[in-house]
């Protein structure tokens, strides 16, 4: 072999390893609405919003291993629908060639963002919803142009402290008539504080802190990005990123991580919190604080956990990426002609809207449930990021399903991302749905069929062993 074509060999061979260099990126896009008043998600009755009080972000991670590229979002909503997300997935793959199907897109929870998506008296602004899909575009294309050489360390904290399980089994005659007239409810979400009713959670916490820690070659942080299992804190008025974007900006200080360039990206995404808050009913009222104090002491607790995890971590540069996706069909439990007979009378007697009083409210989501189709289709993904396990749902998940998952997933650690690629209600397991309550109440919060925990189960379980292979 002559000279020159060796040295042409060896040029393209080098080349070939540099390309399949592991690399990693991040960028938080501001997602704050350009004009105010507007409506926010997360109550009975509508409430409008007239400024923020700290940034909304979509918070933006991609990998990339030369092979493929994954990205991860986090937006500060309540909730988002597919059709929003799925409309800024193709705006990506346009900008940035990643596939629709390999990115993940999911909201945090809070309750106190911009309303995207109808739930009870919260109906969306159309302009918010063009602006929010085109930002998170732009976000994930902003954490492209930032791709460099990075390594990657996968930890898991416990901070229990800040979880309790909020449906409640109650004594005999202790829980009021729902809002369809019944008395079956055998458990009662958010009682109150020391109800005399109380006998025990209806179900478990799962106290750990998942940690993705990225880093630059030279060990500058580029982002971490957590998971915990916890609903939201709130109590403060809207907008505000509550407990993520406060965690967020905590853990970037803890890692001294604030002049940094590019940026940090702190990210905490929420993990199977359908049936978790913040709040011990078992102990008295906590004293009386300002607000966004106790948004502050949660994100400081488990800021301190996420990064105190890391203290011994291993990083590595050698990471495969893998990730699927499957979409299932669920049946939807739509209202009877009875219902529907009862919630338009309901309506007819009623002062509203707005409405008040909850048979009502609930009255109101019968009709607009009813003009659902007899079966949803729920988009389900599984992520490997070296040994690490990712699994998304879009729907808002309880803790026990994820524990399950924990379990027989075939990487190891794993965690469940809630809230991700559409939005379809609260996702119960058919042990809970017997027990009733709000999260099993029919609304567009709560609509899929009772089994269909089990079947969501079965399929993430199959894509976690497709992509661990």
């Amino acid at each position: 072999m002559s000279r020159y074509l060796f040295a042409v060999v060896l040029t393209l061979w080098c080349g070939t390893f540099a390309q399949a260099e592991f690399r990693a990126g991040a960028f938080a896009m501001n997602v704050n609405p350009p004009k105010y008043p507007i409506s926010t998600n997360g109550n009975m009755r509508d409430s409008l919003a007239k400024g923020a009080h700290d940034p909304l972000h979509a918070r933006c991670l991609v990998f990339d291993d030369g092979k493929t590229k994954i990205a991860l979002v986090v937006v500060d909503s309540c909730m988002i629908p597919r059709e929003l997300m799925d409309a800024a997935k193709v705006l990506t793959q346009k900008a940035t060639g990643i596939p629709t199907n390999r990115i993940l897109i999911s909201a945090t929870h809070c309750h106190t963002a911009p309303t995207v998506t109808g739930v009870f008296q919260s109906e969306p602004d159309p302009e918010y919803v063009a602006y929010l899909t085109q930002k998170i575009a732009d976000g994930i294309e902003a954490a492209v142009k930032n791709l460099e050489p990075a390594e990657v360390a996968f930890t898991v904290g416990k901070e229990p402290n800040q979880l309790f399980n909020r449906r409640w089994k109650m004594k005999a005659g202790s829980i009021p008539m729902n809002p369809f007239g019944g008395t079956n409810d055998l458990v009662q979400m958010n009682p109150g504080y020391q109800n005399p009713g109380l006998v025990e959670p209806a179900g478990p916490i799962d106290p750990e802190v998942s940690v993705i820690s990225v880093r630059s070659k030279k060990g500058r942080p580029i982002a971490l990005f957590a998971n915990y299992s916890l609903h939201y804190v709130g109590g403060v008025t809207p907008l505000s990123a509550d407990y993520f974007g406060a965690f967020a900006d905590r853990v970037m200080q803890l890692l001294d991580a604030t002049q940094v360039e590019p940026k940090f990206v702190g990210v905490m995404s929420n993990g199977t919190s359908g049936d978790v808050n913040n709040v011990r009913f078992a102990g008295p009222p906590p004293p009386a604080s300002q607000p966004f104090d106790r948004i502050r002491i949660v994100a400081d607790a488990v800021a301190r956990v996420a990064v105190d995890s890391l203290k011994d971590a291993k990083y590595s540069d050698q990471l495969t990426l893998n990730m699927a996706e499957r979409e299932i069909e669920l049946g939807v439990r739509l209202p009877s002609d009875d219902d529907l007979k009862y919630a338009r009378k309901l309506l007819e007697m009623a002062k509203g809207p707005p409405y008040d009083k909850m048979p009502e409210i609930y009255a109101r989501e019968s009709l607009l449930l009813a003009k659902y189709p007899k079966t949803v289709k729920v988009k389900l993904q599984a992520i490997r990021i070296g040994e690490q396990g990712i699994c998304a749902i879009p729907c808002e998940v309880f803790t026990e399903i994820g524990l399950s998952l924990k379990k027989q997933s075939p990487l190891k650690p794993t965690f469940t991302i809630s809230l991700a690629n559409g939005y379809n209600g609260y996702l119960p397991t058919p042990e809970q749905h017997k027990l009733g309550g709000y999260e099993t109440w029919r609304a567009r919060s709560s609509y899929v069929e009772v089994d269909a925990s089990p079947k969501v189960e079965t399929v993430l379980l199959e894509l976690l062993k497709e992509v661990a292979k």
